[in-house]
């Protein structure tokens, strides 16, 4: 795999030391990072494994693979994390000991500023892609979705309430767009008058989160992780989730307390109750980061660490 040339920072590893913890490393197991991004947390992994421990660390995004660790216990896959399966299977793993995932955008990706991820700066073009070799950009979906599409769209993953009125302004701008909407600057400007000064930053990080997951399909990939993890667990092994949105932690809260991504109806929790959860839950409430390193690392505000077994 080609590695871009430039220098890549990453975030700084968020709760360190509690996934580390939470995933309880015997040395000679198996484990896999379906997030290595700036490889923080596999490098403290592998500095836990014997010489017959392993560690897989995912990652969709070609600017990771300059992090790639040089060891002989580690191996890369260039991959998104919902292919995590078929990759434990490629390498002939028949169960592992821990996986980990931290589902937080890095900072790598906010300061890339061509990647169009941040609205710090108004002149990059609108991408939002994490594989910049995959599918539709950010562009694409605000020039091709319809109103109503992108009302579902800001109302279903930027939980924003004023959901129709954005899709609606923005159809609008679009069209007096001989090109369609291509920048930061111009996504911008088609919703400015929409937006409260005092929320700004609150509701543009709403709006800029809602696109991103509909770019990456995030959701649909975060589900079939977990149920791959399910699957490529040992009995016994932990599986460590960082989440930094309430639609991610629902999902993961979900699936460990139920085995599936969304709760059962009242009805059905009334006649049949609560299906047994294939998971332990460790942590029965998430773990936030500490007054230390919340001082240390603003980015770890908020971030909720979920901990389970597989039974």
């Amino acid at each position: 795999m080609h590695c871009p040339d430039k220098e890549s920072v990453y975030h700084i590893p968020v709760m360190l030391g509690e996934c580390l913890e939470g995933l309880r490393i015997d040395p000679d197991g198996c484990y896999v990072d379906v997030t290595f991004g700036g490889g923080g947390h596999s490098r403290a992994i592998v500095e836990k494994l014997s010489s017959k421990g392993r560690l897989y660390g995912f990652d969709q995004d070609a600017d990771a693979c300059r992090n790639v660790l040089q060891d002989e216990r580690f191996t890369f896959v260039p991959s998104n994390f919902r292919y995590l399966a078929n990759f434990m299977d490629y390498y002939g793993e028949d169960g592992v000991d821990g996986i980990l995932a931290d589902l937080g955008v890095s900072s790598h990706h906010f300061d890339e500023e061509e990647r169009g991820f941040s609205f710090r700066s108004e002149s990059p073009l609108l991408d939002m892609r994490m594989n910049a070799r995959a599918g539709r950009n950010a562009a694409a979906i605000l020039n091709e979705y319809d109103a109503s599409s992108l009302s579902a769209l800001f109302y279903h993953y930027g939980e924003l309430k004023q959901a129709r009125r954005l899709a609606a302004s923005i159809v609008h701008y679009r069209e007096s767009l001989s090109g369609g909407l291509q920048t930061v600057g111009q996504l911008l400007e088609a919703v400015r008058g929409l937006i409260s000064p005092r929320e700004e930053k609150k509701q543009l990080a709403c709006i800029f989160q809602a696109l991103r997951i509909e770019v990456n399909d995030e959701l649909g990939a975060l589900q079939q992780m977990l149920e791959a993890a399910l699957g490529c667990l040992r009995s016994g092994g932990r599986l460590v989730v960082m989440t930094y949105h309430s639609l991610e932690d629902r999902m993961v809260k979900n699936f460990l307390r139920y085995g599936t991504v969304k709760a059962p109806d009242e009805d059905s929790l009334r006649l049949y109750g609560a299906p047994q959860s294939p998971w332990q839950q460790i942590t029965r409430k998430p773990l936030t980061a500490s007054t230390k390193e919340l001082s240390d690392n603003p980015r770890s505000r908020s971030a909720k660490l979920r901990i389970a077994e597989k039974i």
